[in-house]
């Protein structure tokens, strides 16, 4: 891969299988496919359900989908997966089957990562306007301690020490996605270096996501202080707070009440605030976002980013490549988010609109870099 090319890791979700808890909660045979085909339009234009192409309503247990997945990834120019890995404490985990096959079995021969998705699941309940009445706690997100950090560790040292794990300068880097909610998070920090160096690694290279309203460098700072070796950058949250002034905001929240839509946001008017100064900053990946509807999930209380599209996902992309171009090629991570987020209607896989033209928004936007 030429150096000077941005690595481009993909975020990557495990849920396209049944499982037995899956199974219990939501219905025998339920994956996230089970969302995304029954989803309905909820206003005029609006694109759902979003129908898969070339793999299908694929099954993740099967080998031969996860090796046509890093196809189109090469075709993509995309560098490694990040595959979303749940672990809830005292060795109860979730949704673990695509990794471990993909682990044990040696193929598919494609870059790999884990990111910590370190948050309890609920099962969440809206009445008819769409707003949110209760949850129902599924799994709770524990941290029981210093043993289960241990536990933690071992139960993932052999993807660490896999030679398609991706690492820098020798450590296997590894992504937490809700830092703030793990006490001491130091000691997290101390005692898996310490063991990495015990079992032949130089450390860990640890990176966590920051992902709120506001996004500036002092926050950034305040993670790096902590330990982090990078910070991803993600602006959902950011976008959705600050693309209108205070008194647009509220005419929306009537418009939204009055017209019974879910909370619409111009896919052009984010892309704007979809990167910023930060991202030119050494030890900051900053994030792709090619799209976003939340709806098959939420309804009327999801989020959507209207008219995106693969052509202005390109122009997207060419602004964050732009941004990271003079990065080392130790810091020139920027991660997608996502591959296959079917269900927040979040991916770039060929679809029946689309085709593979979010895949080739991403490779054109890479041969374009000089």
């Amino acid at each position: 891969m030429d150096k000077n090319k941005p690595k481009i890791i993909a975020l990557y979700l495990p849920q396209f299988h049944p499982t037995p808890h899956n199974n219990v909660w939501w219905g025998k045979g339920f994956t996230e496919w089970t969302n995304v085909g029954k989803a309905k339009p909820l206003y005029p234009g609006h694109y759902q359900p979003k129908v898969p192409a070339d793999l299908g309503y694929y099954d993740l247990r099967l080998p031969e989908v996860r090796e046509a997945q890093v196809d189109l990834a090469r075709e993509a120019g995309i560098y490694g997966f990040c595959y979303y890995h749940y672990w809830f404490g005292n060795g109860s985990e979730e949704l673990e089957l695509p990794f471990n096959e993909v682990l044990r079995l040696g193929k598919p021969d494609f870059p790999f990562m884990l990111c910590w998705a370190n948050e309890s699941w609920h099962k969440k309940f809206w009445n008819k306007d769409g707003v949110g009445t209760s949850k129902q706690i599924l799994i709770e997100q524990k941290y029981p301690g210093e043993q289960d950090i241990i536990d933690h560790f071992y139960r993932l040292l052999p993807a660490f020490k896999d030679n398609r794990y991706i690492k820098v300068d020798g450590k296997p880097m590894f992504m937490i996605y809700r830092s703030e909610q793990i006490p001491d998070i130091s000691k997290l920090f101390s005692i898996w270096n310490n063991l990495a160096i015990k079992e032949g690694l130089p450390g860990i290279h640890f990176v966590t996501q920051l992902n709120g309203s506001q996004i500036n460098i002092e926050e950034i700072n305040l993670l790096l202080e902590k330990g982090f070796s990078g910070v991803n950058v993600l602006r959902l949250q950011h976008i959705w707070k600050n693309s209108w002034s205070l008194p647009v905001r509220i005419i929306h929240k009537i418009q939204k009440i009055i017209l019974r839509t879910p909370n619409l946001l111009s896919y052009k008017r984010a892309m704007k605030l979809l990167t910023g100064i930060e991202d030119t900053y050494q030890h900051v990946y900053p994030t792709l976002l090619p799209n976003w509807y939340h709806t098959p999930r939420s309804g009327l209380n999801g989020h959507v980013l209207t008219h995106s599209s693969p052509k202005l996902f390109k122009e997207h992309c060419r602004i964050i490549f732009q941004k990271i171009i003079t990065k080392d090629e130790k810091e020139n991570f920027v991660f997608l988010k996502s591959w296959n987020e079917w269900g927040e209607g979040n991916y770039i896989e060929p679809d029946i609109k689309y085709g593979h033209g979010w895949i080739n928004a991403i490779r054109t936007a890479l041969d374009e870099i000089s």
